[in-house]
């Protein structure tokens, strides 16, 4: 009998050599050799582009030996020899022994691995004491050559660890392993209809591969080891919450949303109208909801979740919306309660003559409170015992809502904004504050990479609202060069005096808030000259220098996180009022904020930002009956990451296109797990963004399995794979998502 995947190492190589791929690797079993995948192959003979290597990278290169030197070293005895190696472009790469021993077998027109850490001496690309291999057809060496074979796994490796110990390794355990695996994960029936290779020869074929589709249809079948699991995982996890009691929360005829519905100004979106009906089937049930609502920016998701808060208000239970800043708690508050009208039961302090809800008697109300940190002792006591008895039906707030002291009567429904802002023990301490599991809906405009991921692979429940409400208007987004073009910024200015002079109002976006006082490196300028470093441009600085220079005259406002909530709340109150013609703010603006007369929006050294935040950032203008214009300034040369990345973002006002691009760049995460990048990801071959079709495939062939086999008692292999998958941190992490 073979060797088995969960096995030590040791059994197969040796003490020692498991020691060594242990400590550099991380390996620890069979099953994690195995699945330590070559990162490209090479065919004998092909060499290697040298021009790709960076300096400080581990690298892999296949190169020919071109010139062989040695010298004797200035600052201690002995000698030191340096080899030339070329590619096929005839790229030079300088490679440095001091050991000239070690090196004796290089001869020019030798063809080598070489495998080590890139440096750069005097300018130029080289490689010292790298571990090499020859590849010269000639060679006596049997072992080079029935290592190499037709095709050359290049595997990814660390200093101190040869390619060949790892190639060795994996050949010493594939040939223990038996032709059919026992702790094959993949049940042969899931096999079979899908025309996947066992689990032994897709090992062989992407170790010892004799071809390129000998390599295609291996990782055709190990895609499939990471995503069954992990499909079963969130199958199992879609039962359980299944089974879950909830209070059940059907829509009231004659209610505050019939009343709602009827004195409605406007007609809802399609969309509105079909994820409306989504979600009261779901409040109506027995088991709790958990369900996405992705919406692009401006798509109407807070009247979605209004009406759904509504439902459940008028089924008797309360509704907590919880949002990531005071700045946009304050502003849901303002827009819910102007919603409302006269169905709100609100101090009529909290507003402005010009914008307070009209009151009618006669109309059945629901009290809308309001909590954040920074409330004053009288207005925080008295909206928490309103919440604590029920006489709060909707309560709105920043994460003083999940603090211990606040309790809720009757908590049916919690909805979450933009819900990548907060933690995952955050959301769920909101959700422990029901005496039975609320239900849940979480909002977001664009996914970021483990949204998208968890959504792809099924955990939750998602709809989307794909169409902008009527009155929408579009927004035509332009990178600005600094450096380049400094004509076209001198314009960014004209454009803003433009605006306000036809009687709008613009957002300054800067990456950092700054102090009174303090200036950017260049003492004056909003740019800085071409190669030179600076911080971060400064709210506290541009709102000065805009002020007294390309904007004097107009009205300019600053608006930031460490202003006190009293401040922020005056200031958004006077832009929202047209009180102030330019608002220079940090991404404080960033989710939720609603100016309609708003049309134009700057953001400074956008290089700084996210592709999510841009887009969030651009969702502020556009949102009246105007035409919306966003300019990205960026002093990032042309050709840069960063350039490419704010192209994207001008190409399309497409929020799920834009969090594909986001998840290119960011990587997965550990879908399972609380890593929020890809870089610990527990993915090796499977790409959420090019391999939807394996995934979803996978999810069909899961929940049946799952619904008639909960414990997958039937497939031992496959629980144990996802025993050692799921962890107990990850398995409390998936219990709270």
């Amino acid at each position: 009998m073979g060797i088995r995947l969960e096995e030590p190492l040791h059994k197969a190589v040796g003490d020692r050599t498991a020691k060594v791929l242990r400590t550099k690797l991380n390996l620890e079993t069979i099953g994690d050799l195995l699945r330590h995948y070559p990162r490209k192959y090479v065919k004998r003979g092909q060499l290697t582009e040298l021009s790709e290597l960076e300096p400080g990278s581990e690298a892999t290169i296949v190169a020919q030996v071109t010139k062989v030197s040695r010298r004797s070293m200035a600052a201690r005895r002995g000698q030191m020899m340096t080899v030339e190696v070329r590619d096929a472009a005839d790229v030079p790469v300088e490679i440095t022994f001091f050991n000239p021993r070690a090196a004796n077998a290089l001869k020019p027109g030798m063809l080598g691995m070489f495998a080590g850490k890139v440096g750069e001496y005097h300018g130029k690309i080289q490689l010292t004491n790298p571990e090499f291999e020859k590849l010269d057809p000639d060679s006596e060496d049997a072992d080079v050559d029935s290592w190499a074979g037709e095709l050359l796994p290049i595997y990814p490796t660390t200093s101190g660890l040869s390619p060949r110990m790892i190639a060795r390794c994996v050949a010493m355990v594939l040939d223990q392993l038996d032709a059919d695996l026992a702790d094959d994960p993949l049940p042969r029936p899931v096999r079979a209809r899908r025309g996947l290779l066992p689990l032994t020869e897709a090992f062989r074929k992407i170790h010892r591969p004799e071809d390129w589709p000998e390599i295609a249809v291996a990782r055709k079948r190990l895609k499939w080891d990471e995503a069954l699991p992990m499909q079963v995982v969130l199958a199992q996890r879609r039962e359980a919450l299944k089974a879950l009691p909830a209070v059940p929360r059907p829509r009231v005829a004659g209610g505050l949303l019939d009343a709602f519905d009827a004195a409605l100004p406007f007609t809802l979106t399609a969309g509105q109208r079909q994820v409306g009906v989504e979600i009261e089937q779901d409040l109506a049930s027995s088991h709790p909801m958990h369900r996405l609502l992705q919406g692009d920016v401006g798509s109407g998701k807070t009247m979605v979740a209004l009406r759904a808060m509504l439902a459940v208000v008028d089924a008797g239970g309360q509704a907590v919306m919880l949002a990531p800043t005071e700045v946009l708690a304050q502003q849901h508050h303002r827009s819910i309660v102007q919603m409302l009208g006269a169905s709100a039961d609100v101090p009529m302090d909290l507003f402005s003559e010009a914008d307070a809800p009209a009151f009618d008697p006669s109309r059945k109300q629901v009290k809308v409170a309001l909590l954040t940190g920074s409330q004053n002792a009288k207005d925080r006591r008295s909206n928490l015992l309103d919440a604590a008895s029920g006489a709060a039906g909707i309560v709105i707030g920043t994460h003083a809502v999940i603090q211990d002291h606040v309790q809720f009567a009757d908590l049916g429904l919690v909805v979450i904004d933009e819900q990548h802002r907060f933690g995952v023990e955050q959301r769920d301490a909101l959700r422990a504050k029901g005496e039975d599991p609320p239900h849940v809906l979480v909002m977001t405009a664009t996914p970021i990479p483990r949204t998208v991921a968890m959504t792809v692979f099924g955990d939750l429940e998602t709809s989307i609202l794909s169409e902008l409400p009527a009155g929408r208007s579009p927004i035509a987004t332009h990178v600005v060069a600094a450096h380049e073009h400094p004509s076209h910024f001198a314009r960014v200015w004209e454009r803003i005096r433009e605006e306000v002079g036809a009687g709008h109002q613009a957002y300054v976006v800067c990456p950092r808030i700054g102090e009174a006082g303090e200036v950017s490196d260049d003492g004056s300028e909003l740019v800085s000259e071409p190669g030179q470093q600076r911080p971060p441009l400064a709210v506290v600085e541009v709102a000065a220098k805009l002020a007294d220079g390309p904007l004097k005259g107009l009205r300019v406002g600053m608006l930031h996180g460490r202003m006190a909530p009293d401040d922020k709340d005056a200031v958004m109150r006077a832009y929202a009022a047209h009180e102030l013609d330019v608002l220079v703010a940090t991404t404080v603006i960033e989710v939720g904020v609603n100016v309609p007369n708003s049309t134009v929006i700057v953001v400074m050294d956008a290089d700084r930002f996210g592709v999510s935040q841009l887009h969030q950032l651009r969702g502020r203008v556009g949102r009246g009956q105007w035409a919306g214009l966003c300019l990205l300034v960026t002093e990032s040369p042309d050709g840069a990451p960063a350039r490419e990345r704010l192209a994207a973002v001008a190409s399309t006002l497409d929020g799920f296109e834009l969090s594909k691009i986001d998840l290119a760049i960011r990587k997965e995460g550990d879908v399972l797990g609380a890593t929020q990048s890809g870089y610990r990801s527990s993915l090796r071959l499977l790409s959420v963004i090019d391999d939807e079709d394996v995934i979803r495939a996978a999810r069909e062939e899961a929940t049946p399995l799952v619904e008639a086999d909960p414990t997958l008692a039937a497939y031992p292999a496959l629980a144990r794979t996802i025993a050692v998958l799921l962890d107990p941190e990850r398995a409390e992490y998936l219990g709270k998502t």
